[in-house]
């Protein structure tokens, strides 16, 4: 099936495709490459964004030159450099959580060999502020300093239970189904949260991308409430999120006491 044309958004519509700045240029490549999990070569990012494929592969040189995006033989993906800078879109109190919880996320990981996530909420989106990849890599669109919806994530549904002010935020901007799966009922949502309260645990079920599982937990700070949240990830053919959950709910214990003695 053919990937359907990148929206560059709506300053670069009403711009044109022949004033388009090459900043216009790069973000709409940039954008296209986070929406893939994935490396991508220049004729098809070409062909999603509408521009050229010269104009393509000089802005990816450029891009690749200041380590934004690093280049997988004659494909290109997002590089180390971007992580970087999106981990610090929120300040200094992400970068401390990602330090001080690392140890925690390789303890999950070396439980589960499965993908572990740490994240924070944002409003009414997570952010992943550290990943690491299992064994057996699962089609999944988290990045090191990306966001995505909290309501169809098991770490921002297992962190918007615990905040209700968030909660409902979400609830009011709408809850639109990803996939076949995701609870896009307010009623039904909102059952869902009261369950997560109740157990302290949360499930994604093919609900942010289809064929993904993933299971959560909070990570409580001094006052009572979550400040990140925890996570195992893997394909839904193979992977029993259940299975995982007592070692999610130790090492996520463990976290928060670290937390809580700061």
């Amino acid at each position: 099936m053919a990937t359907p044309y990148l929206d560059p958004g709506p300053a670069a519509r009403e711009a044109g495709p022949d004033q388009q700045t090459a900043v216009d240029k790069a973000l709409t490549l940039l954008k296209s490459l986070a929406e893939h999990d994935r490396e991508i070569g220049v004729s098809e990012l070409a062909r999603r964004t509408g521009l050229t494929k010269s104009t393509t592969f000089r802005l990816l040189g450029i891009l690749q030159r200041n380590d934004v995006i690093e280049r997988v033989g004659s494909d290109y993906r997002l590089g180390p450099r971007l992580s970087d800078i999106g981990a610090k879109v929120y300040g200094p109190t992400s970068l401390v959580l990602r330090e001080r919880l690392l140890p925690h996320l390789a303890d999950l990981y070396e439980l589960t060999h499965e993908t572990v996530h740490l994240a924070v909420l944002h409003d009414t989106d997570i952010m992943y502020v550290n990943k690491i990849h299992g064994h057996r890599p699962a089609r999944c669109p988290s990045q090191i300093g990306a966001r995505l919806p909290a309501y169809c994530t098991a770490v921002g549904k297992a962190l918007l239970a615990f905040d209700h002010d968030a909660a409902e935020a979400a609830i009011a901007a709408g809850l639109p189904a990803r996939t076949d799966h995701t609870l896009s009922d307010p009623g039904r949502f909102r059952a869902e949260l009261r369950r997560i309260r109740q157990d302290g645990i949360a499930f994604d079920r093919q609900e942010a991308t289809p064929g993904l599982v993933c299971v959560a937990v909070p990570i409580m700070g001094p006052a009572g409430r979550p400040v990140a949240a925890l996570s195992v990830a893997g394909s839904q053919r193979r992977f029993d999120p259940m299975r995982f959950a007592p070692a999610l709910r130790r090492v996520a214990y463990e976290a928060s006491r670290a937390v809580q003695r700061g």
